[in-house]
This record gives C-alpha cells, sequence and structure tokens, in this order.
C-alpha cells in the first residue's frame, strides 16, 4: 500500500542531495577558476591529478527509514495502558481528530475517528494499535486502514452532503497474540483529506 506522505519525503530527500551536489560541483568551479593560466597552468593541469567527483549525500540525520510499507508511531512503545484499558497513542495528527468510544475486549480494540480539522472527504486513515501485556510492555501491533477510491467507495466525488466525519474502526489482536494482551493502545500515523 502507498501512503501519500511518503513520495513527498523521498521528493524532500532527492531535491536535498541536488542541492548538495550543486553546491559541492559550484565550489569546485570556484576553486579552479582562481588558478594560474598559459602554458604553466596547461603543465600544471596535465600531471596534476583529477580533482575527486563531488558525492551525493545519500543518509540524513534525524530522517527515519521506512523498515515497511506499515507506518508506526514511536509513542507505542512507551504507552504502557493498565490491563482492560485503552489510551491514545501520541502521533503526527493528533491536532486534527478525536478518538471515541475506545474499547478492549481481549479479541481486539474498536472505537471512532471523529476528524476535526477540515471539511472535506477523507481518502486515507490509517489507525495503529499498539497491544500490550500484563507488565505493560509493547508485545506486537495491527493496524485499520480506510482507503476511499472511486472503485472502492463507488462515491468518491459524486458524494452529496457534508462529508463523513465519523470513521469507525476494529484492529483485531495479532493471532500470535491472542491470550496475551490484556491492554492497547490506539493512534493515527496517516489521515489524509480530499
Amino acid at each position: 500500500m502507498k501512503h501519500p506522505s511518503r513520495p513527498l519525503l523521498i521528493g524532500s530527500a532527492i531535491a536535498a542531495s541536488a542541492v548538495l551536489v550543486a553546491v559541492a560541483v559550484g565550489t569546485g568551479i570556484g576553486a579552479t577558476a582562481g588558478t594560474a593560466s598559459g602554458p604553466e597552468a596547461a603543465s600544471a593541469s596535465a600531471t596534476a591529478e583529477p580533482a575527486p567527483a563531488a558525492t551525493a549525500v545519500t543518509s540524513f540525520p534525524d530522517l527515519a527509514t521506512a523498515d515497511s510499507d506499515t507506518p508506526t508511531l514511536a509513542s507505542l512503545a512507551s504507552a504502557g495502558p493498565a490491563a482492560g484499558t485503552v489510551t491514545q497513542a501520541a502521533g503526527p495528527f493528533d491536532d486534527r481528530f478525536v478518538l471515541q468510544d475506545l474499547a478492549f475486549s481481549g479479541d481486539g480494540v474498536t472505537g471512532s475517528v471523529e476528524v476535526t480539522s477540515d471539511v472535506s472527504e477523507v481518502i486515507e486513515l490509517e489507525v495503529v494499535a499498539g497491544f500490550y501485556g500484563t507488565d505493560g510492555a509493547l508485545l506486537g501491533q495491527e493496524s485499520f486502514v480506510l482507503h476511499a477510491d472511486e472503485e472502492e467507495s463507488g462515491h468518491a466525488h459524486t458524494h452529496s452532503g457534508p462529508p463523513e466525519e465519523v470513521h469507525e474502526f476494529a484492529v483485531p489482536v495479532p493471532p500470535a497474540l491472542a491470550g496475551t494482551a490484556v491492554s492497547a493502545a490506539v493512534g493515527v500515523p496517516v489521515l489524509v483529506n480530499e
């Protein structure tokens, strides 16, 4: 599944690389512009080793690499909800929605996301749930994805009236964690409006 934020992140990294290459090449040109000219310069340039080629920076500090196609939230690692409860895990879109009716049944977590920041139709929503053991340690996670496009919804661009602002979700406990997960934390790593 493709996520709209990934192309922007990749595009930003490519643009930053292009700027670094341009600066490195420009610096190399400027450094050679002040050298001598004439027969001495021709002789010196024939015997001198070529300048090293400019290289692009391929790693950027503080930029997390994508390990999978499933977005996650760093806050899940430290949420540690009490047994039988569901808490909200902090995420990048917390100012754009409200979680409602959160419940943990032992088999999964349910609730709804009410989008509060925009009046346009939600076209992509991902809710990720972390599941925890009795000691509050994160055991694993699973997600719910809503992707509204013309093929799936049949009315993405012909819907009349106000857009849907409340989206219900259900995230099951992964089979490997059945019987060991006693609580959950929920967050939203992906929220895209039309």
